[in-house]
Parts: C-alpha cells; sequence; structure tokens
C-alpha cells in the first residue's frame, strides 16, 4: 500500500510539474482550443489532445499545455492545480458548469446556434473568444485573414459538380453536410455548389443511411477523415458502396480531419484542402462526362 501510494504521489508531482507557469485559461472545448491557439493566447489546458489531433488536426495543441482528460468528464483535480483565471466551455458541456466554477469562472462561448447566420457566428465568437483572452486585435487579425484567404482560394478553385460533403459514422451511415454547417459556410465563401439541400440539425447535417448518396449520380462526393476503424475494409466489400454513381465513375475526393463543428481555424484549413484537393483532381473527378 505504502509503495502504491507513493507511486501516486510522483504521479501527481510529474503532473503538476509539466503544467504550465502561467496557466490563465482552461478549455474542455476543440472549437474554443483551436481559436485560443489560433490567437497565441495562453491556454494552460485542454481536453483529450490525442482525440483533438485525431479530428481537429490543425492548429495543433502546444505540447506543453495540459490535457485535462475526457471533455464530458474533466480532471477537476489537475484543473484545480493549474489556477486558471477562467475556464471556457460550449453549450454541450453546460451541465459541468456548477464543478467549474468551484475552481475558476466559467463562460460558455455559444456555437451553432439555431436561427444565425454560420459565417458570422464565427467571426463573433472569435472576437469574444479575444476579448476574453485579452488578444483583440489578434482576433480582429485572424478574421481578415480568413476574409483574405477566402477571396484567394475562391479565385484559385476550379468549378466542379455540386458537392457531397460526408463523413462516416459507420459502413452504412454518414454525416451529409448542408445548412448551418461549417463545410457549407465556406462553400458559401468559395461560391461552390452543395448538393445537399435537405433539412439539417442544428450542427449543419443529416444523419443518413450510404443509400441516400445515390440520388446524387452527379455529385462529386468529398469525404473528410478520420475514417471509423474497419470502415474503409468494410466499404472495400461493400455493393451498395460500390455501385453508387459517384464511387463507380471515381467522383469522390477524401480530405484530411478538418473539425466539422469549429470556427475560423477549421473554415481555414476546410477552405485550402478542399481547394487544393480540386485543382489536383483529374477532370473526370469534377464533373460529369
Amino acid at each position: 500500500m505504502s509503495s502504491l501510494l507513493a507511486r501516486m504521489g510522483l504521479l501527481t508531482v510529474c503532473l503538476l510539474g509539466a503544467l504550465p507557469a502561467q496557466a490563465q485559461l482552461a478549455t474542455i472545448d476543440w472549437t474554443v482550443a483551436e481559436t485560443l491557439v489560433a490567437l497565441q493566447a495562453p491556454l494552460g489546458g485542454s481536453a483529450q489532445k490525442d482525440d483533438y489531433h485525431d479530428w481537429v488536426g490543425e492548429p495543433r495543441l502546444p505540447d506543453d499545455i495540459a490535457d485535462l482528460g475526457l471533455r464530458s468528464q474533466p480532471n477537476l483535480e489537475l484543473l484545480a492545480q493549474m489556477k486558471p483565471e477562467r475556464t471556457l466551455i460550449s453549450p454541450m458541456f453546460a451541465g459541468l458548469t456548477p464543478q467549474l466554477e468551484r475552481i475558476a469562472p466559467v463562460t460558455t462561448i455559444e456555437l451553432y446556434a439555431p436561427g444565425n447566420e454560420t459565417w458570422q457566428e464565427m467571426q463573433t465568437i472569435t472576437e469574444k473568444i479575444g476579448e476574453l483572452a485579452d488578444r483583440e486585435p489578434q482576433a480582429e487579425q485572424l478574421i481578415e485573414q480568413t476574409q483574405a484567404l477566402m477571396a484567394q482560394l475562391r479565385e484559385e478553385r476550379p468549378d466542379t459538380a455540386p458537392l457531397l460533403m460526408i463523413q462516416f459514422m459507420d459502413a452504412r451511415h454518414v454525416r451529409v453536410f448542408g445548412d448551418n454547417s461549417l463545410y457549407n459556410a465556406v462553400l458559401e465563401q468559395l461560391e461552390l455548389p452543395n448538393a445537399w439541400e435537405e433539412t439539417t440539425n442544428a450542427w449543419g447535417f443529416s444523419l443518413v443511411g450510404v443509400e441516400e448518396l445515390a440520388r446524387y449520380p452527379d455529385a462529386t462526393l468529398i469525404i473528410v477523415d478520420p475514417m471509423p476503424t474497419g470502415v474503409e475494409s468494410q466499404l472495400e466489400e461493400s455493393g451498395l458502396w460500390q455501385q453508387l454513381p459517384s464511387v463507380k465513375h471515381d467522383r469522390l475526393l477524401r480530405l484530411p480531419p478538418v473539425w466539422s463543428f469549429g470556427a475560423l481555424p477549421s473554415a481555414q484549413r476546410f477552405g485550402r484542402e478542399l481547394v487544393t484537393a480540386l485543382k489536383d483532381a483529374p477532370r473526370h473527378t469534377l464533373t460529369p462526362q
């Protein structure tokens, strides 16, 4: 028992020793985290760092910030040891507010609110996070850089058939992104057509069976990683998938991970990755022959 306690004590010392000297802000939300990193704000801790890099990709979280554990069940002891000035969350984690408030003031950054225009909302939350982090000039610069990048990409992107932007949930179900999604907001900025005009949820996607994609035989499929484990091999054996017109005629592109529920950093990443993929694609991939 004494040996176990000694090891636990050593682990606590190691964790605390890894904390940054000035941990001013903490967050368990990846959209807030990516924005704080883009603003070069003093971020002391975030949640599920490895999963963040699997789903968000870039901007990468600094190596020296603390990993607060699960977004839904953060390590409160570690958070308390950080002594953050403030913890930033999104409404998804509002149920944790009473616990988090015992450690530091909590501010909720509302994302993808029903009825709001997504592109403007991303700029608004950038300004709010910039104000909370004392990075107002950096926030304005990020907004201006994003607008300039979209204008540049709009000039560079080739013409294409309507796009179906999807993420796999399993081998038979996908999220298809439309109104109120980050992906669609970027398409609108680039003046590219979205084939999906069905009703979407508050996060901007519809969850449908793969067979629904057959209704769009002329569309180019945009598959956004990560792909769930085992799905790729299952699709190779799936007659349903292989018979989709976009698949049969090789009108599909695969993008690296981009956080579909993100803000301006993810919008920049999606715009760059999409236009690069479109420019590099064979002509038959973009438009039916």
